[in-house]
């Protein structure tokens, strides 16, 4: 009688011990994905195409690095500016990585709230302006404006920041976020 008790006993201990393997098991399993945080990979940017018009003439700017951190450099194409002239600017963004080629300016256009580009210029460029914004009235920079003075030589620096603060100062420093795309072109203005 004794081990028929004793039996008994371990049974229900086994019992219960599965139970709680089980409970545990479904806790520790738990659908916790009910409501994902979404994934915002990194935009692939192998080209940046500036096209810069004023009247008839257009000026293009252009980098494509297609081997992105591989070894080579990316491919730079400038133009002539002419001299105190203003240019209106727009910036097209490409990932020549897919097939067929991927427009990244759309998806920056989509997300215009983590996104901002960025000009920085100098000598003969006198200024640039932004003629478009995001949907809470931030500067966004996919259309400009580019004023250049006296002939000379001039340097834009254009930079794509994701995820920047904003508003902000229009600095790359209060700005904050990650670099999707930087380069600085050297022009000559005529």
């Amino acid at each position: 009688m004794k081990t028929t008790k004793k039996v008994q006993t371990q049974m229900k201990l086994r019992k219960s011990l599965a139970l709680l393997s089980i409970g545990l098991l479904t806790l520790a399993c738990s659908n916790d994905d009910d409501n994902p945080d979404a994934v915002d990979e990194e935009e692939v940017i192998t080209t940046m195409t500036i096209t810069l018009s004023e009247g008839a003439n257009t000026v293009t700017l252009q980098t494509r690095d297609l081997d992105g951190d591989g070894p080579n450099a990316p491919e730079i194409t400038t133009g002539n500016l002419a001299a105190n002239t203003t240019y209106t600017g727009a910036i097209v963004l490409l990932n020549e990585t897919e097939s067929p080629v991927e427009d990244i300016t759309l998806e920056v256009a989509e997300e215009d709230d983590e996104h901002q580009f960025f000009f920085n210029a100098s000598g003969a460029i006198t200024s640039t302006a932004y003629a478009d914004e995001d949907g809470d009235g931030n500067p966004l920079g996919l259309r400009f404006t580019l004023t250049t003075g006296d002939a000379g030589t001039g340097a834009l620096q254009v930079t794509l920041r994701h995820e920047p603060k904003k508003p902000n100062d229009g600095t790359l420093a209060d700005a904050g976020g990650e670099t999707d795309i930087a380069q600085t072109f050297n022009v000559v203005v005529e």
